[in-house]
């Protein structure tokens, strides 16, 4: 059975024959107004004076249709579905009921049916939700590492390896070129921003075997953790490596580093023609400006100190 009340396009006829009817609307401007022709409106304020808002309805609204399966068709189905098909989806079930029973219907007609007795939810996969992570307060808090492989000096050399790290609280960014994603490239960035920074207190990385790794057998066996030599350099500087779970949760450093520099910045640096990856160039950008750092309360840098030979930064 379909709708019984007035559709949206009814309530509005309703309305404005309403005001007509109280003598605040002519006719000629009510037929504007629903977009109607002046003849078309009569007869709709005709129908209206004889019955009022329901006679502006449809005349189907409440009857069966003409193609509806009987009464008595359905509940078969119903209850063949409950019987042999309750674990089984709409689709799936009009399949096994024409092949095996005999009963043609069809899939959207009985994922209603299955809907209204109850014998069927619909189950979306959703995906994982994901929170937006706040920024850190402090700078040097969190510093995430990555590499890009892409055509940076255009056609004057091949795809070339972007090592970037950038400060999770001010984004401040650091980048150098290499010629892969290795162990020594990670930490050749590491050391050029300890220099020019000090010592972060954690890194974020990806699953890359150059920064983390799963434990091999030997090591489950022993109940040992799994460490890189990458790992191992940044523990004995007390750095600690937080892999991301997912794409999604690292793409605010490379929204930060590399639409500028793609964008505004290879082409403009006046390389000449014979330029490789292998030279050490550094890109240093802050997003966040040096004033605006020193007026905001969490996002205030943190005082460096010396530890031995190595800058480090205080709690």
């Amino acid at each position: 059975m379909g709708r019984c009340g007035l559709s949206s396009k009814e309530l509005s006829r309703v309305e404005v024959m309403g005001r007509v009817k109280a003598g605040s609307l002519r006719l000629q401007e009510a037929a504007e107004l629903l977009g109607l022709s002046y003849r078309q409106a009569k007869q709709v304020w005709a129908r209206y004076r004889g019955g009022g808002a329901k006679a502006l309805q449809h005349g189907n609204c409440g009857r069966v249709s003409n193609r509806a399966h009987p009464e008595e068709f359905r509940q078969a189905v119903l209850v063949q579905v409950g019987r042999r098909y309750a674990d089984f989806g709409p689709t799936l079930a009009a399949e096994h009921l024409e092949e095996e029973d005999g009963l043609q219907v069809a899939a959207e007609t009985l994922r209603r049916w299955m809907k209204a007795a109850g014998l069927w939810r619909r189950q979306r996969a959703r995906k994982p939700y994901r929170q937006r992570r706040m920024r850190k307060p402090h700078f040097g808090e969190l510093v995430q590492l990555d590499a890009s492989f892409h055509p940076w000096l255009e056609d004057r050399a091949a795809n070339g390896c972007l090592m970037h790290m950038v400060d999770d609280a001010t984004g401040t960014v650091l980048c150098q070129f290499s010629a892969g994603e290795t162990t020594w490239a990670a930490a050749h960035l590491l050391r050029a921003w300890i220099e020019r920074y000090g010592v972060p207190r954690a890194l974020y990385t990806d699953w890359k075997n150059v920064y983390v790794r799963l434990p091999n057998v030997q090591e489950r066996l022993r109940g040992e953790a799994a460490v890189t030599q990458f790992g191992q350099m940044c523990a004995k500087l007390g750095i600690r490596i937080i892999a991301a779970s997912s794409p999604q949760a690292k793409g605010r450093g490379w929204s930060a580093c590399t639409v500028p520099i793609r964008t505004g910045w290879s082409r403009s640096c006046g390389w000449p023609q014979s330029a490789t990856m292998t030279m050490p160039m550094l890109i240093c950008r802050s997003i966040t400006s040096p004033s605006t750092i020193a007026t905001t309360r969490d996002r205030r840098p943190l005082k460096p100190t010396i530890i031995g030979n190595v800058p480090r930064r205080d709690n």
